[in-house]
C-alpha cells in the first residue's frame, strides 16, 4: 500500500513497505519501522490510515517531526513527502501497483483476429465459386 525509503543512516537506501495500520516508527524493537539513528525516540510517531482523510502522520508528545522541512505535530502525507525525525530522513511513497501479465488476453485477441480473417477468406471464396 505505502512504502518508506530510508534516505540517511545505517539503513540508507532500504525500502520498507507497510502492510497494516497503524504503523509505529521509532527506536524500540516493538515498533513496525525501527530506526536507530540519533534523535529518534523509542516511539517517535504513528502513521494511521483514515479512508476519509488519507495517511495521517502524528508525532508523539515532545518528539520533533518535520515533513518537507516544516515542523509538525500531525499532518496528512502526500506521495513524495520528505520526513525527518532526529537524524533519520525518510521519504513517503505510495507502493507501486503490481502489473498483471497480459499474455492470455493478447493471445485471445490474436486468435480472434485470425479466426475473423480466415472466416472472411472462406466467405469470399464461397461467394466467388
Amino acid at each position: 500500500m505505502i512504502q518508506f525509503q530510508v534516505l540517511t543512516g545505517k539503513q540508507a537506501g532500504a525500502r520498507w513497505v507497510a502492510r497494516r495500520f497503524p504503523v509505529r516508527v521509532g527506536r524500540a524493537a516493538a515498533n513496525d519501522l525501527r530506526l536507530e539513528e540519533d534523535g529518534v525516540w523509542d516511539r517517535h510517531c504513528v502513521l494511521n490510515f483514515d479512508p476519509a482523510e488519507g495517511f495521517i502522520l502524528t508525532a508523539q508528545p515532545d518528539a520533533l517531526l518535520t515533513v518537507n522541512q516544516e515542523p509538525t505535530r500531525s499532518i496528512r502525507l502526500r506521495n513524495g513527502d520528505a520526513i525527518a525525525m532526529g537524524s533519520a530522513r525518510l521519504q513517503f511513497w505510495l507502493n507501486e501497483t503490481p502489473r498483471r501479465g497480459q499474455r492470455l488476453r493478447e493471445g485471445f485477441v490474436w486468435t480472434l483476429v485470425v479466426v475473423i480473417c480466415l472466416t472472411e477468406v472462406a466467405l469470399v471464396y464461397w461467394l466467388l465459386r
